[in-house]
């Protein structure tokens, strides 16, 4: 399969790097043709200008900026995102990325009744890995888990609702143990091997 990873953490000695590798050498040896995204070793510029919301509905236009990542999203059948959860939510280099590539014309096409169509039915297989530093019942039950809703309803969408997901979370970072993070990647590896 051919699998779009999206990385995002800016520091490469972090629990997410490990994972974010564990993740990436699990899919090759699984088989797949994999295209590793690093948003912050790229330094990708999260801000949506004034200028590209301007020229946002422009389809001749809007892409221009970030056709390379738009093409990886187009060839794609699999997405995986890795990412930590800060301030209960995505971080902002990663949202930047949704505003400025799921475009008109690339993540869906307006009708012209302004009614929003799917079009990343090229997309088969979503995941999202990430790490809270709280518990899972304080990100689930008090904040909702909006990083979760957010990459595997959202993506879900876009796909036309035919993707399947799946959420791998290592939750409580602040009082995890060895154990509990090799544990995490034991999982990643065994769920990135087996990715369909």
């Amino acid at each position: 399969m051919k699998i779009l990873v999206v990385y995002c953490h800016p520091v490469e000695t972090s629990f997410n790097a490990e994972i974010h590798r564990t993740a990436v050498a699990a899919l090759r040896e699984g088989g797949h043709d994999v295209e590793d995204v690093d948003l912050y070793a790229e330094g990708f510029d999260p801000v949506l200008s004034r200028e590209d919301r301007l020229s946002y509905h422009d389809q001749s236009v809007n892409r221009l900026k970030v056709q390379r990542y738009v093409d990886l999203l187009q060839w794609a059948e699999g997405l995986v995102f890795v990412f930590p959860t800060w301030c209960y939510g995505l971080p902002a280099m990663l949202k930047g990325w949704f505003d400025r590539v799921l475009l008109p014309g690339v993540s869906f096409e307006l009708t012209d009744e302004g009614i929003a169509v799917p079009a990343l039915r090229n997309i088969k297989s979503i995941v999202g890995i990430s790490t809270y530093g709280r518990p899972w019942w304080v990100a689930t039950f008090v904040i909702s888990n909006l990083p979760k809703r957010h990459i595997l309803r959202y993506f879900k969408l876009l796909s036309g609702g035919r993707a399947r997901t799946k959420w791998l979370a290592h939750y409580d970072m602040n009082r995890s143990t060895p154990a509990s993070r090799g544990k995490f990647l034991a999982r990643v590896a065994t769920e990135m091997k087996s990715f369909r």
